[in-house]
């Protein structure tokens, strides 16, 4: 099921809400989380429900090795605790080997050594990424001795709590256990309800009208080059500044639905999504994107690899086999290993770089300010190329798009332009550049569509082309750079958990702040209902795909 779904919006959630709500009231607390479990295994039974006996399976089995490797619970000798941590980590890594890789190591086996290995056609369980990591860092931390509450309704809901099980966050049992356990999760809270609902409409209009919107253009791009099209340079940009665009607010408007949904029930989930667009390193990116992944692949696979704790090289080492395996974790495709290899590679260099600059002079304001704006652009390079890769649907069809970026593939001009100013034409032709039929796409589902249709009849044939696509992009990414972020926006609520305690910096002015007022009710009653009613199609979270 879909959050930006209608059978979501108007079914399960208000059912879901006021059962919650008639239980809190009258005081039937452990009833009230008892029908969270119940209404996450539906939400998650309505994709497949025959995996409903994988997902509760996988409960009863880490809840059960948790009790026996917890240190305050079980009476086992230490060795025995840690074979038993083993067991049940390995068995975790198992079920995603299977259902996640199985085909994918099979062909390649098959392609080098000639075999026939079929495992069949296997059926990738949906969040089984999301939920299988969750619980093998309860098991690891209930061994470290760092969980003392295991009671199994809790943890049920921990594993299986809607708001965040299909993707993400990736949550911590410390960070989640002891708030069902609070006065706020205990009592139904209706400004709780006010501030939910208005992150999730902020999400809903991100991932339906900016996400959804530029989709199109991205999937044109990409599909040309798969189909064995050669796209010019702005074809090129267009596609990669598409997707670029697009998975940033698909995600950001994720994470903003799904820290709403859980708040509207009284709970805080970790901050996921802020601002990585404006990142001035990969360090800070990776600080900033998918931040509970990264604190994840850093608490339980760098550390436990060395960290930085064995010198420069054994640290490069590190993190280059962290960022691998976070790429694999992605999905079973050589695209995926080499995004996370490209990302392992420019964390390599930031690090040396770092230690490097740390030795230089400081420089004036002036040359501070030229320097930081040249790791932005540096950075920002980085990680759009490096989504090429992501996205595209082979190996192929990413090093076509990337040419075609770097200009290998020539840049041609709209041919409507041709004969336009015939001196001009005449010396652009001369310097290898060509006028030709551009690929356009149809018009992008945002507020800006009429924009977009008059540049398109100014400039370039009907639908729109690449360049009118570039400044739409353009237009968006001045957004993400220089406005405040949905947490910024909401920072008077403590709309999400951040790591150590660390604040959410506010928004400037201070007035522009949300509150709970009639004018930011209709601000978000209008984002609802444009994202319900100004689009036509539903369409899935790209991060449901891993």
């Amino acid at each position: 099921m879909l959050f930006n779904s209608k059978e979501f919006i108007f079914v399960f959630f208000p059912i879901t809400l006021l059962v919650f709500i008639y239980l809190s009231n009258r005081g039937w607390f452990r009833q009230s989380l008892a029908w969270l479990v119940l209404a996450s295994l539906v939400f998650y039974a309505w994709w497949k429900p025959v995996y409903l006996f994988l997902i509760c399976g996988s409960i009863l089995i880490n809840y059960f090795i948790g009790l026996q490797v917890c240190p305050h619970r079980s009476k086992h000798s230490t060795s025995t605790r840690k074979a038993l941590m083993i067991a049940g980590v390995s068995l975790n890594l198992a079920s995603i080997a299977w259902f996640k890789y199985a085909g994918f190591f099979a062909a390649n086996i098959n392609t080098v050594f000639g075999t026939g290995i079929d495992v069949g056609t296997i059926i990738l369980p949906l969040a089984i990424s999301f939920f299988t990591f969750q619980q093998i860092a309860y098991i690891v931390d209930a061994w470290r001795g760092e969980t003392e509450e295991h009671n199994f309704l809790n943890y049920a809901l921990f594993v299986t709590f809607f708001p965040q099980l299909i993707a993400g966050p990736i949550v911590s049992h410390r960070e989640m256990l002891p708030q069902f356990l609070t006065y706020r999760a205990r009592h139904f809270d209706y400004s709780n309800l006010a501030v939910g609902i208005g992150l999730f409409c902020l999400g809903l209009f991100k991932k339906v009208v900016i996400a959804d919107g530029v989709a199109v253009h991205a999937n044109t791009y990409f599909d040309a080059a798969a189909a064995g099209a050669t796209l010019s340079f702005l074809e090129a940009w267009a596609g990669a500044l598409a997707y670029t665009i697009q998975l940033y607010f698909d995600f950001s408007g994720y994470s903003d639905m799904a820290l709403g949904l859980a708040r509207v029930f009284g709970i805080r989930l970790p901050l996921n999504f802020y601002s990585p667009y404006k990142a001035r390193s990969i360090i800070d990116f990776w600080r900033r994107w998918h931040m509970t992944l990264s604190r994840f692949l850093r608490e339980y696979l760098y550390f436990s690899l060395g960290g930085n704790r064995k010198g420069k090289t054994r640290r490069q080492i590190n993190l280059m086999a962290t960022m691998l395996l976070g790429g694999l974790w992605h999905g079973a495709a050589w695209t995926f290993v080499f995004w996370g290899f490209l990302h392992g590679f420019y964390l390599v260099i930031n690090h040396s770089w770092r230690g490097l600059r740390a030795r230089l002079p400081a420089g004036n304001i002036l040359t501070r300010t030229l320097e930081q704006t040249v790791y932005w652009a540096i950075t920002f390079l980085a990680v759009v190329v490096a989504w090429v890769y992501f996205r595209a649907d082979s190996m192929s069809t990413a090093n076509s798009i990337v040419a075609g970026m770097a200009g290998l593939n020539g840049l041609a001009l709209p041919i409507e332009w041709l004969g336009r100013a015939p001196e001009l034409t005449a010396q652009l032709q001369a310097w290898h550049i060509d006028f030709k039929p551009l690929l356009s796409a149809g018009p992008m589902m945002t507020p800006l569509k009429d924009l977009a249709a008059l540049l398109g009849n100014r400039i370039e044939a009907p639908g729109v082309g690449p360049i009118t696509a570039i400044a739409y992009m353009g237009l968006i990414l001045l957004w993400t750079l220089f406005a405040p972020n949905s947490q910024q926006w909401m920072h008077r609520f403590d709309p999400a958990l951040t790591e150590r305690g660390a604040a959410i910096a506010p928004v400037w002015p201070e007035r522009l702040a949300v509150r709970l007022n009639l004018f930011w009710a209709a601000v978000f009653a209008l984002m609802l209902a444009y994202s319900l009613f100004g689009t036509s199609e539903t369409s899935q979270f790209l991060y449901f795909n891993f």
